[in-house]
């Protein structure tokens, strides 16, 4: 889909097929769609929320929309969300949230996967969604469904396919850590840091053995003398609570058997976490591999960027968005509002107007003052 010029949302849902036949299309389609992201926007989590916020806004949304037949019912939202392809809303949902991108320098874009928690029942798996977070936009550039944790190998690739991510360094965890994304994100001209645990046979133990010769105990701060390691250190403090981070990264590689069966590798990484809480204190090692510069303080950005997506993106959809709570599970339904909650969050964080408001403050704002949802609409 190609990018509209000086066009807001509402021109991109347009181009979204209509999956019913055209006998039973009583409603417009982007009626049904604009009305179910502006609830979203606006508090409401549902279909029976968004046949009451339509009807409650009624006069407003008649000024721009058609609304031939009124406001539809909640079982007409259920049945619409539940038959549009995915494929195709996320086609939109993409090609929209690239207009709001700018453009960054070695942006992070961390890739993590959310259970939808209630959206599925006893004869069906939970439902993964696996996301695109770029850190520094604040914005979801997109989502793939998986059906369960283990495949969200398979659902990388096709995530990475759709997104333009030229120049940036994508970081997934160790569930991610595989040859073939590697690949895949070499291919897409970006970089990779990539979590690595012992699902990768002797490499996590081989690069740990490496580091813990290099660093024998934690609070190390003297790199060897050699250009080939760097190292950075952050420290954090609050609530009496120490939390001290050492990045190290090397391009020490010869030693390394599987240095040539990872496309693109350039250095290898470990992360120490030191927490102090006041007489005790606890440690923990993390190893990565990775395809950039051996930049520790770059390493550091990453690893921040990849934890961060807990907070701007899962806990505000789970805690402001109820995202946990949804039971739409019929169809393609719990996919496809899925998509519409990272829609409407991206509106909310990219309104600009109510800087001092949390994304709470901003949905509040917009359910009271229809002046103000039309700016995060964009009208």
């Amino acid at each position: 889909m190609k990018k509209k010029k000086d066009s807001g949302l509402i021109d991109y849902l347009k181009d979204v097929p209509d999956p019913r036949i055209e006998r039973t299309r009583e409603h417009q389609l982007i009626d049904i769609l604009v009305i179910g992201v502006c609830c979203l926007i606006s508090g409401g989590e549902g279909f029976n929320d968004m046949e009451s916020f339509g009807k409650a806004k009624y006069e407003w949304f008649s000024q721009f929309l058609e609304l031939s037949k009124g406001i539809p019912s909640h079982d007409t939202f259920n049945r619409v969300f539940s038959a549009i392809d995915p494929k195709a809303f996320i086609e939109c949902f993409i090609s929209w949230t690239d207009t709001l991108r700018s453009q960054f320098s070695k942006e992070i874009i961390a890739m993590d996967g959310k259970a939808l928690r209630h959206a599925g029942n006893k004869d069906t798996p939970m439902t993964y969604i696996v996301s695109a977070w770029a850190t520094e936009n604040g914005l979801t550039l997109g989502q793939v469904k998986v059906e369960d944790k283990s495949n969200e190998i398979t659902a990388i690739p096709v995530l990475l396919n759709l997104l333009d991510l030229e120049g940036c360094i994508v970081t997934i965890d160790a569930m991610g850590c595989q040859k073939k994304i590697a690949k895949e994100i070499m291919d897409s001209d970006s970089d990779y840091v990539l979590a690595l645990k012992g699902n990768q046979g002797t490499a996590h133990k081989e690069i740990q053995d490496y580091f813990d010769m290099i660093v024998p105990e934690p609070y190390m701060e003297q790199s060897p003398s050699s250009d080939q390691i760097d190292f950075f250190k952050t420290v954090d403090n609050d609530h009496g609570r120490v939390e001290t981070r050492r990045y190290w990264t090397s391009s020490d590689l010869d030693w390394f058997e599987d240095k040539n069966k990872w496309n693109g590798l350039t250095c290898i990484a470990m992360v120490e976490s030191v927490r102090e809480i006041g007489n005790e204190y606890s440690c923990e090692r993390r190893y990565f591999l990775m395809s950039m510069d051996c930049d520790a303080k770059l390493f550091a950005k990453a690893c921040r960027g990849h934890w961060g997506v807990e907070n701007p993106l899962h806990w505000t959809l789970d805690v402001t968005f109820k995202e946990d709570n949804s039971r739409a599970r019929t169809g393609n339904a719990a996919e496809n509002l899925a998509a519409l909650r990272r829609l409407a969050l991206n509106m909310l964080k990219k309104e600009s107007s109510q800087k001092s408001l949390s994304i709470r403050g901003k949905r509040l704002r917009a359910g009271w003052d229809n002046v103000y949802l039309g700016k995060v609409l964009g009208i």
